[in-house]
């Protein structure tokens, strides 16, 4: 009697101390509240596979693990050219945890390791964490992908050092790529510029600007007298060759963006104005154009 009391305590102890489920989805949806429970086993294998296609830079074997939505040839054509771009790449799981809810939702948790080495030279190491969304069948339907970047990466997120004029507090912080839409803003302003359509331009500028040109001088104009930079031209050309959006890191929102390109004027008179530019144009914290500095030549 006594070893029965014992086996079933063991018994309770193991149901209660092994519980499947866990967490907490705190989504907006019909799941609010639920808890996960572990997923098929097969779905490890199966991200394993897709690791190992991956790695293998097999484009076709790859698609084979996802469903109809991500099997497009344009979606297949630019993955096949991004593999083929490298020499090698290597994808290389760590830790790998299927996850199920309602019996219904798969979902597997991914920490690998990846190393992608270029054909143009260029090199990347990285340590990401991925969560790979399965339809019924296993075949991954969504994807989403966080990382973090080795040091001996080629690029970086952060890079340069700013000094200033004078010492400040923002003296010695790094830049970093700013993200408010300026290269997409000026893209669009630059196309109305070469049509002369100063309303549409004028939109995109501060009620109040400052320009520095390239011969030295100071210009401040406000936005409602922006119109009479079309006076004297017949026609205008203003072709980008890059545009660069970059800002201090942890500082506010404002940001300047470097323009590199070509202008060309044609003027009333029948004289022609023709620049190669390098400009710093300066975006508030609006996301207006406050002011630009402009070089020559």
């Amino acid at each position: 009697m006594k070893f029965k009391l014992i086996l079933l305590s063991v018994v309770i102890l193991t149901v209660f101390s092994c519980n499947n489920k866990g967490g907490m989805s705190l989504d907006e949806n019909d799941n609010i509240g639920n808890s996960y429970s572990f997923g098929d086993p097969a779905l490890t294998k199966s991200i394993i596979d897709l690791a190992a296609a991956y790695t293998n830079q097999d484009t076709d074997k790859l698609f084979s693990y996802y469903d109809d939505s991500f099997n497009s040839e344009d979606d297949k054509a630019s993955t096949k050219k991004w593999l083929e771009s490298m020499n090698s790449i290597s994808m290389k799981p760590y830790k790998i945890i299927p996850l199920s809810m309602n019996g219904e939702d798969q979902q597997v948790l991914a920490w690998s390791k990846e190393e992608r080495d270029y054909k143009n030279g260029s090199y990347e190491k990285l340590d990401l964490m991925e969560l790979f969304v399965l339809n019924k069948e296993g075949k991954v339907k969504g994807f989403k992908q966080w990382k973090s970047i080795d040091s001996v990466n080629f690029g970086r997120a952060t890079g340069g050092k700013f000094f200033g004029k004078k010492p400040s507090e923002n003296s010695g912080r790094p830049f970093m790529f700013s993200n408010r839409n300026e290269t997409k803003m000026l893209e669009t302003m630059i196309g109305h510029y070469n049509k002369m359509e100063i309303k549409e331009v004028s939109s995109f500028f501060a009620e109040q600007v400052t320009i520095n040109d390239y011969e030295g001088k100071v210009i401040k104009i406000s936005n409602k007298d922006l119109g009479a930079m079309f006076t004297d031209y017949k026609s205008v050309k203003w072709t980008p060759y890059s545009i660069i959006p970059i800002k201090i890191a942890n500082t506010d929102a404002a940001s300047g963006v470097m323009v590199f390109s070509n202008e060309r004027r044609i003027l009333k008179s029948g004289k022609i104005w023709e620049k190669e530019l390098m400009e710093m144009i300066y975006f508030d914290l609006d996301g207006k154009i406050s002011s630009l500095n402009q070089f020559a030549k």
